[in-house]
């Protein structure tokens, strides 16, 4: 007996070796990279229609001519075929400018996960909203790695969009930094918010990313002082301080789709002084609804207009908690792209928490309700001329990188946009947020050349933004099949086993991620 206890504890033993030893070599495992397309010091697009997102005409017919990824001449001449490398016929095709995901979070697998996809999809740029601390994450990355990417990419040695703009980590109280880091992170006193402040100025950073749970002190000293090092505030609207106060400190964008609906409510005021915010915020979905003020909220909307504040309402998200309780949602032919450790560690207790709440006698219909309500906010505030910015929220559950940016501009023409309107989500209105609109955001003499060529007129119909031909970034030129084997690559790498276990790994191994789930 006892012979066979030590036969199976040795088994035993073996066995658990095995497994470390299998899981250490999957987590150290060299990932294939997608080799980049070649790249054209000139190229001659011929005989295209370009789509103005200005005017919201189509100029046919026209012949663009991009040199070192400059557009230098818009015509109807015919230049002479030898003078550029690279000749693409554009003939019944459309051309847009890249397209713009203003709100996304990108990690240490993201250059084979996501960004493939981005390309693939025609999104030529990105601002990621997430960040590090004052070390290395495991999960997440920081502006170290993002400016690294962009210069990847400027030397044509990287397959990924363009990181506009640079974010901290996220500021969310005491609570979201974990031990072993400087205290000042947690901005417990108002020389900390300095500290944070030349930390992140000295990491290139553009913006400090604020969250829910900041305290009001910190909030106001941070916008108060961030313009003096050249930093801006976006992210979400602090719970306990008002719409109207933290637009008039100067942060320039609010996320999500649930900004008017804490503050036009009859309680909106108890919320901001509540124990349990997120308690009483369950309390309150049902009247944010119902009792919804709209001539409260449309003086928060013209506020916004007059400081001249972005809005990224990432419907996506709004879209997920509605209808997570939906098989024919749920089974999205998307998700092969994303692994299994993310669709199981991460996207299931969400899918799991939302199906619950949507199928209850209590909650049933709400979050539809509250994500129907969000449209129409989405829609009046556009109306008003509060700049909208499409954004995704990758990687949050069910937006997938790429193509979750086209159900946005799909979802902002439900709400009431025109096609034109939804295109300039994409286009010219972040370039106008980032102050780059005099390189990005249209299609004109002297601008970069990041562009998409459709097989169909996205004016005529916002879902023929999905008909991508061709890809132009930093001159490289991505064709058609080219995309597609963007695409197949992504899928391959992310059904792979060392792929999922270095997912699991860095999840489980970050200590961001550890206080990120356990709040």
């Amino acid at each position: 007996m006892k012979k066979k206890i030590i036969k199976s504890i040795k088994v035993l033993f073996v066995f658990i070796l095995l497994l470390i030893l299998i899981f250490g070599v999957a987590i150290l495992w060299p990932l294939p990279n997608f080799k980049t397309p070649k790249k054209y010091p000139s190229t001659l697009i011929k005989s295209i229609n370009i789509i103005d997102v200005k005017s919201g005409k189509v100029r046919s017919n026209r012949t663009i001519l991009i040199k070192d990824n400059i557009i230098i001449s818009i015509d109807t001449l015919k230049y002479q075929i030898q003078k550029t490398d690279l000749v693409i016929e554009g003939k019944g095709k459309y051309i847009i400018p890249g397209l713009w995901d203003m709100h996304t979070h990108s990690n240490q697998q993201s250059e084979w996960l996501h960004h493939p996809l981005y390309i693939a999809n025609g999104i030529t740029g990105v601002r990621d909203m997430s960040g590090q601390l004052n070390k290395k994450d495991s999960y997440w990355v920081g502006s170290e790695e993002r400016l690294q990417w962009n210069e990847d990419i400027n030397n044509n040695l990287r397959v990924a969009p363009k990181y506009i703009l640079q974010s901290s980590y996220q500021m969310d109280g005491s609570f979201s930094v974990p031990d072993n880091y400087p205290k000042y992170f947690k901005l417990q006193k108002n020389e900390d918010v300095d500290s944070v402040l030349n930390f992140y100025k000295n990491k290139n950073v553009d913006f400090i990313k604020v969250y829910q749970q900041i305290s009001p002190r910190a909030y106001k000293r941070l916008a108060t002082q961030a313009p003096k090092h050249g930093l801006h505030l976006a992210g979400h609207k602090p719970v306990f301080v008002s719409l109207e106060e933290s637009i008039k400190l100067g942060q320039r964008s609010f996320e999500h789709g649930r900004v008017f609906m804490y503050e036009a409510f009859p309680k909106a005021d108890s919320l901001r002084v509540s124990k349990d915010w997120k308690q009483f915020f369950q309390k309150s979905k049902k009247s944010m609804v119902k009792d919804f003020n709209f001539e409260k909220a449309t003086e928060f909307m013209h506020l916004m207009k007059e400081y001249d504040v972005y809005w990224t309402p990432t419907l996506q998200t709004l879209k997920f908690e509605a209808l997570a309780h939906k098989d024919s949602f749920l089974s999205n032919p998307k998700l092969k792209y994303v692994s299994w450790a993310r669709k199981n560690l991460w996207w299931r207790f969400d899918v799991n928490h939302n199906k619950k709440q949507n199928t209850s006698s209590v909650n049933k219909g709400l979050s539809a309700s509250f994500y129907e309500a969000s449209k129409k906010q989405v829609d009046m505030a556009n109306k008003i001329g509060v700049p909208i910015m499409a954004g995704t929220d990758v990687t949050d559950s069910y937006t997938f990188a790429g193509f979750s940016i086209h159900d946005e501009l799909e979802e902002l023409t439900k709400s009431g946009f025109s096609n034109l309107e939804a295109l300039r989500s994409a286009t010219i209105i972040p370039a106008q947020f980032a102050n780059m609109e005099n390189k990005y955001g249209t299609i004109e003499n002297g601008k970069i050349a990041d562009l998409v060529i459709l097989d169909k007129n996205p004016l005529k119909k916002i879902t023929n933004s999905k008909s991508i031909n061709s890809v132009i970034l930093n001159g490289t030129y991505y064709s058609s099949s080219t995309l597609q084997e963007l695409k197949d690559f992504t899928q391959s790498i992310a059904s792979s086993f060392h792929m999922n276990v270095k997912v699991m790994y860095s999840f489980i191994s970050s200590p961001l991620i550890r206080v990120q789930f356990a709040d």
